[in-house]
């Protein structure tokens, strides 16, 4: 029964060891995922400030409602910039940090384990030893039978027989096991608590950085469709045709000039005659 019992345990003992590498497998890799998330956030934000610069750049050259438009709206997206900023550095804190703290928890608990590994052991070689009594003494049967966790064990037939080796090893054993037992117990609630707040952290600084978003980008939209695209053409054709309009103007009083008057003109324009006047 002892053996069976020891077998439990081992059984016991390898299925926590299974669920620790496998919180420290996924939460490793949802670490760095979340990591790379922020990063590519980070990176986001720093490709949208320069969009801002090239468009005030640009703004600068462009027509008076084109231009306000066009500034008013880098402002709006500058200022979301700011809002992505806090959600960057609130991910960090909220999100990364406690998957990565699990690295630390995961050591300890495997610690844990190895402390449990090594009583088990010990009571594994006294187990021997105590088979081998067995077949020395098969008239003894009962006493080498009882439960690891009875506490009728502590008889001086059962020292007497066994010595003390047995009994403090599969003491020791078992006051692993319990520790093991609530400390994996601890862990795995403990997780599913951390679990829940990460992501709910997660969501929580996704929607408020979005309902943020909106509020700007409707900002934004509404500076782009101000634009007057008539008033700046206007201001554009003037801008264009306003050279063309006084060339034209000096041909037609070119024109309107007597024979005389021109020639008269073109010696005072090619500096080869001076008008002089009569006495």
């Amino acid at each position: 029964m002892m053996r069976r019992t020891l077998e439990n345990r081992n059984a016991q003992t390898k299925q926590l060891q299974t669920a620790v590498s496998n919180v420290e497998k996924h939460f490793g890799e949802l670490c760095q995922i979340f990591a790379a998330y922020v990063r590519k956030t980070a990176r986001l934000r720093d490709k949208a400030d320069l969009l801002v610069n090239e468009i005030n750049a640009y703004a600068a050259t462009e027509t008076p409602h084109l231009k306000l438009g066009l500034m008013n709206f880098a402002d709006e997206f500058a200022k979301l910039q700011d809002y992505r900023q806090a959600e960057v550095e609130r991910l960090e804190a909220k999100v990364v940090e406690p998957l990565k703290a699990y690295g630390t928890i995961v050591k300890m608990k495997r610690d844990d384990l190895k402390a449990t590994f090594t009583a088990r052991s010990r009571e594994a070689k006294q187990l021997t030893q105590l088979q081998r009594t067995r077949q020395r003494n098969p008239s003894d049967r009962h006493i080498i039978n009882l439960p690891v966790d009875s506490t009728e064990w502590f008889s001086f037939d059962f020292v007497y027989i066994f010595g003390w080796g047995i009994l403090l090893a599969a003491m020791d054993a078992s006051r692993t096991s319990r520790h093991l037992e609530e400390t994996i117990d601890n862990f795995e609630r403990q997780k599913m608590k951390d679990i829940k707040t990460i992501f709910s952290e997660f969501i929580t600084i996704e929607m408020l950085f979005h309902g943020k978003a909106l509020e700007v980008y409707t900002a934004a939209y509404q500076n782009i469709q101000n634009i007057d695209e008539d008033e700046d053409l206007e201001v554009f054709r003037n801008s264009l045709y306003a050279p063309d309009y006084s060339s034209r103007l000096d041909i037609v009083r070119a024109n309107s000039k007597s024979p005389l008057q021109r020639s008269l003109s073109a010696k005072c324009v090619s500096g080869t005659g001076q008008v002089s006047r009569k006495p």
